[in-house]
Parts: structure tokens; C-alpha cells; sequence
């Protein structure tokens, strides 16, 4: 048996008891590990540190090292995250619909676990806490294949894990850590459709395109992020300003920050200028058509920028003569991920929200707001950009799937 057979074989028995936890067996679980990240912030952060050194030692960029630096706050975060999904309402169980036939069957659907989840993800090691916390919640296990780049981290987190499970007598199987970083492990995994029940990637284009292409495992696909922000002519100009500042820059190293611009003619003199202040502030770069370039300071943009998720300081901006030309362009090259809106007409709002094709739309508002935490969920396993089974933040319902259930009084057919 393989190394990653005996990890499903072991997930799967876990699987047997999670899926039948109380709701307080759970709630106690999420809560003790709560207690164990924050009673072990100093080891977590030290092995957090040896990630750090190396990937800079590898000329890592600093928007992507941000993404894999834990600190005192995000442990706290991380934690407090747990403290959050323990206080949500367990779907687990819940009947969502119970109708009589005419011949007597009384036919319902219950929600249930997924069962075994596999999720492959970059970076970012608080991924592997949310990971766990909407798992157990949802009775379902967790096996983590986190990237090379994380491995002291996520190994530290998922050992203190288990040392929380294990207090509040809880399988440490619950959540299982892939320590083999080879590649060929990850492709094993991808066709370990006996024991894994879904597969989620979480990570750039690349990962998500290989799991895409050679799962056997059913995928749910979280999208990269070619976000948009659309500056309609009748925007309010600080507004649209304090909106691409913070959607660009409050984290570019996220898939909810803002990559592209699409801004309209009629406003593009007015509003040009003191955006490029605005983000040169913060050393971003602007990459323009010919109308954008007129500004000195902005770089001429050419095709592969209009679909490029840049996770850097890097923006792309196309000058459009109507909102619909921006929604072509936007449906044309955005990943269905998250796109805004900056308007004052309500009739270009509902015809932005209705028309484009993403998982979240905005009118007004920062596409960082599309994350689990924002959105009321406690946290996120990913943002699904398709359109089957969970769309968008997935939170505890997005891990369950429905079971019928039929109560008859000796019908036959």
C-alpha cells in the first residue's frame, strides 16, 4: 500500500466517527484547539520563521511572503476564526424539506458530510486552520496537502491540532498533514477516489489547471482572481479612489484584490491623475491602453495584462466608451471570481450585477470583501468559481451534500 493509500485508509476510518459527533463534541474540539494555537504562538511562529528565511533566501517576492507570514495577530485570528464556526448552527442534520405523496411516503432531504475532503493549497498556512475548523464542524475530515513552501508551518499547525483533538477526545485523524512534498504524491492524490470524496485546490492557475485536468476525485474548482473594478461615468471620484486603493493594495498577494481597471472615457481626464498619485503612493504599476498612457507614469499595456492575476504591484487599466463595452471586456478576460462597480446610476448597478458573469458582484464596495469571515461564515475552504454544487465563499453548508429520506407505512410498489 502507497503512502498516500494509507493516509486515505486512515482518513476514511476517521470519517466512520466524525460524521457522527454531537454538535457540542464538535464545538469542544474547535474550542480546545482554539486553546492549543494559542498556548503554542511561540512554536507555531518559529517554525513559521524558518518558511520565511527560506523562501527569501529563494528571492521570493514580498507580496507572496505575506501570504505565508503568521504574526501574533493572525494566530489570534486563527483561533479566534475556530471560536467563531463553534458558535454557527451545525447544519449537519438539518431537513430541508419533508413532503406526503399521495400514496402515504413522506420524502425529505437531510443535510450530511461530505465525508473525507482533500484540499491541495499554496502558502498561506492559516488556510490549513479554516480548513480543519469547517471540517470538523461539518463532520467531515480533513487531509491537507499544503505547498513545499509552508511545510515547517503547516506541519507545527496540524501536530498542535492534533494535540487539541486529542484533549477533547476527538480522532487526531480528523486532520491528516501530507508531509511528502513530492509531486508525484500530490498525483496520486488526485486519483484516490476510493478514500477522498472531494478535492478542492486552493493556489494559482497552475495548480488549479493540473487538478482540473487530472483528477479523478470530484473537483471543486476555487478560481484565481482577475478581479475588476468598473469606474462608471457617473461615479463619485473619491469614492472610486478610496475604493482601488483599498482593493488594490490593502493585500496584493490575495485572489480578492483588485487586478484590472476598467474605467469610462467621459471620466478618465478627472480621475486619472489622482489615481496614479494614489497608487504610486504605494509603488504600483500601471499598466494602460492608449488613452491610460497619456498619463505620464503609466506603462502600455498589451493582451496577456487584461487577463493577468498579477498578486503583485502591478494593475492593468482599459478605457471604455460604455458600460456595455466594459461588460464584454470584463466577462471576456475575468476568472468569475469577484468584480465592482462604482456608480451613482441604479440602472447601470442592476444591469452590472445582473450581466456579469463572477461569483460575487459589487456596486460600491471593495472586492476584498469576498472572503468567508466577511461574508458571515466564520471562514472559508475557498471561493468556488464554478457554478455546480457551491458558488462563491464556501462555508459549512458548501460541505455538506443532502441525503432522501423516506418514512413509509408499508407501501409497496
Amino acid at each position: 500500500m502507497t503512502y498516500m493509500e494509507q493516509l486515505g485508509c486512515r482518513a476514511r476510518e476517521a470519517s466512520r466517527s466524525v460524521q457522527f459527533l454531537s454538535q457540542g463534541e464538535k464545538n469542544a474540539g474547535l474550542k480546545q484547539v482554539a486553546v492549543e494555537l494559542r498556548a503554542e504562538s511561540g512554536y507555531l511562529l518559529s517554525e513559521n520563521q524558518k518558511d520565511i528565511i527560506r523562501e527569501r533566501e529563494k528571492g521570493t517576492k514580498e507580496s507572496l511572503i505575506d501570504r505565508l507570514l503568521l504574526t501574533p495577530e493572525r494566530l489570534e485570528g486563527m483561533a479566534s476564526g475556530l471560536e467563531d464556526i463553534a458558535e454557527l448552527d451545525d447544519p449537519v442534520g438539518e431537513v430541508l424539506t419533508m413532503k406526503t405523496r399521495p400514496n402515504g411516503l413522506q420524502i425529505g432531504q437531510k443535510r450530511v458530510p461530505l465525508g473525507v475532503i482533500g484540499v491541495i493549497y499554496e502558502s498561506r498556512p492559516n488556510v490549513t486552520v479554516d480548513v480543519f475548523g469547517l471540517c470538523l464542524k461539518t463532520g467531515n475530515v480533513a487531509v491537507l496537502r499544503g505547498g513545499s513552501d509552508a511545510v515547517y508551518s503547516n506541519q507545527a499547525i496540524v501536530k498542535v491540532i492534533q494535540n487539541g483533538l486529542k484533549k477533547a477526545r476527538i480522532t487526531e485523524d480528523s486532520a491528516i498533514f501530507v508531509e511528502n512534498t513530492d509531486r508525484a504524491v500530490v498525483n496520486e492524490m488526485m486519483r484516490l477516489n476510493r478514500y477522498i470524496d472531494v478535492l478542492i485546490p486552493r493556489g494559482g492557475a497552475g495548480l488549479i489547471a493540473s487538478v482540473m485536468a487530472n483528477s479523478t476525485v470530484p473537483v471543486i474548482e476555487t478560481g484565481t482572481g482577475n478581479c475588476h473594478i468598473y469606474v462608471d461615468a457617473s461615479a463619485d471620484i473619491d469614492m472610486a479612489l478610496n475604493i482601488i486603493e483599498n482593493a488594490k493594495t490593502q493585500r496584493m498577494g490575495v485572489c480578492n484584490a483588485c487586478e484590472s481597471l476598467v474605467i469610462h472615457r467621459d471620466i478618465i481626464e478627472d480621475i486619472l491623475p489622482l489615481l496614479y498619485d494614489r497608487l504610486n503612493n504605494h509603488n504600483v504599476e500601471i499598466r494602460g491602453d492608449e488613452t491610460a498612457v497619456l498619463q505620464e507614469g503609466v506603462v502600455p499595456a498589451d493582451e496577456a495584462d487584461w487577463g493577468t492575476e498579477y498578486l503583485d504591484a502591478v494593475i492593468s487599466l482599459k478605457t471604455v466608451d460604455s458600460i456595455e463595452n466594459a461588460i464584454l471586456h470584463i466577462n471576456k478576460y475575468n476568472t468569475r471570481h469577484s468584480e465592482a462597480i462604482i456608480t451613482n446610476n441604479y440602472a447601470n448597478a442592476l444591469k452590472f450585477q445582473n450581466e456579469i458573469d463572477a461569483a460575487a458582484v459589487y456596486v460600491n464596495a471593495s472586492t476584498r470583501f469576498t472572503d468567508g469571515f466577511e461574508f458571515g461564515f466564520g471562514a472559508e475552504i475557498g471561493i468556488s468559481t464554478q457554478k455546480l454544487h457551491a458558488r462563491g465563499p464556501m462555508g459549512l453548508n458548501a460541505l455538506t451534500t443532502t441525503k432522501y429520506i423516506i418514512f413509509g407505512s408499508g407501501q409497496i410498489r
